[in-house]
């Protein structure tokens, strides 16, 4: 392995095609850093929240908004590049639920309570080093909630005089708390809808619903994005979180509630779909479509 000064890009951009940007570092030296490479000509691939709220940096995950890559573009204008671009995957926690919202797009979600329940993975940690976690929750994850609530919108908006603006539904308010359990974000929904839908309306659009990593069957694209268990005790973490080698998402327990209109259960894995893999897989829809060349 080949370690080299970050904060020197000409030993490294001249010998790879693109960069992953994954740093335990402050949000300003993370943009700073970012917006180095990407001026060298490199393109960044950020599973950092640094540049999530950038208006032009496309934050994506590529079956629900590959269309936002275009505000790339826009982006190499301001960065005076004609190659070097930023772009970022969202938050781990939106990852068990933000794909049924867009899966059910033609039914107008427009209000959702969302209550994460984290594992310990996301905040880096084994139970070998945090060992306080065993049998333990703990109700507070600092800036979870925020993100959970607010980057679906940035997702769902659409791009106008070269930034991206975020959608102002569906309003989502949430509860993210830390559970002891190693990998796996389970998300308990309550979600209203303008226009009515059937159950079985509500599945088929789930189980149906791909996007370009599926048409052009990128290396890591689950084949299918979502699947639904219809036993009332799923998803489980042990049972559902490597769903598709941990790239694919979990929705069970689908039924009307008696103040929201309906409530599920959604399960993804935090540290593949959710980070690591979700990145990877951006790289490749970024490189399937011209924006990473070699």
């Amino acid at each position: 392995m080949t370690v080299v000064d970050l904060n020197c890009p000409e030993n490294v951009v001249d010998k790879v095609d693109f960069v992953f940007s994954a740093v335990d570092m402050s949000k300003d030296e993370i943009r700073r850093i970012e917006e180095l490479y990407a001026k060298t000509e490199t393109p960044v691939v950020s599973n950092n929240s640094a540049h999530r709220w950038t208006p032009d940096v496309p934050m994506v995950i590529p079956e629900i908004n590959a269309d936002h890559f275009a505000i790339i573009e826009a982006q190499k204008k301001r960065l005076g590049t004609t190659r070097g671009f930023i772009a970022v995957k969202p938050n781990c926690s939106i990852q068990g639920y933000a794909p049924a919202f867009a899966a059910w797009k033609e039914f107008e979600p427009y209000e959702a309570v969302v209550c994460t329940y984290q594992a310990i993975s996301g905040a880096g940690k084994t139970f070998k080093d945090w060992p306080e976690m065993c049998e333990n929750i703990i109700p507070f994850i600092s800036g979870e909630e925020e993100k959970s609530e607010q980057e679906p919108l940035k997702i769902f908006g659409h791009i106008e005089n070269g930034e991206i603006v975020k959608a102002k539904e569906p309003v989502i308010t949430s509860q993210c708390i830390r559970v002891p359990i190693p990998d796996g974000h389970t998300a308990a929904v309550f979600v209203r809808f303008r226009k009515p839908a059937t159950k079985e309306q509500l599945i088929e659009k789930l189980v149906n619903f791909k996007g370009i990593p599926q048409e052009l069957e990128l290396p890591h694209a689950p084949k299918q994005f979502i699947q639904y268990r219809e036993e009332p005790d799923r998803p489980q973490v042990r049972l559902d979180v490597n769903y598709e080698g941990g790239m694919g998402v979990t929705i069970g327990r689908l039924r009307e509630d008696t103040v929201y209109d309906w409530k599920f259960v959604g399960l993804a894995h935090n540290t593949l779909r959710g980070a690591a893999g979700g990145a990877v897989l951006c790289a490749e829809a970024l490189t399937a479509q011209g924006y990473i060349t070699a």
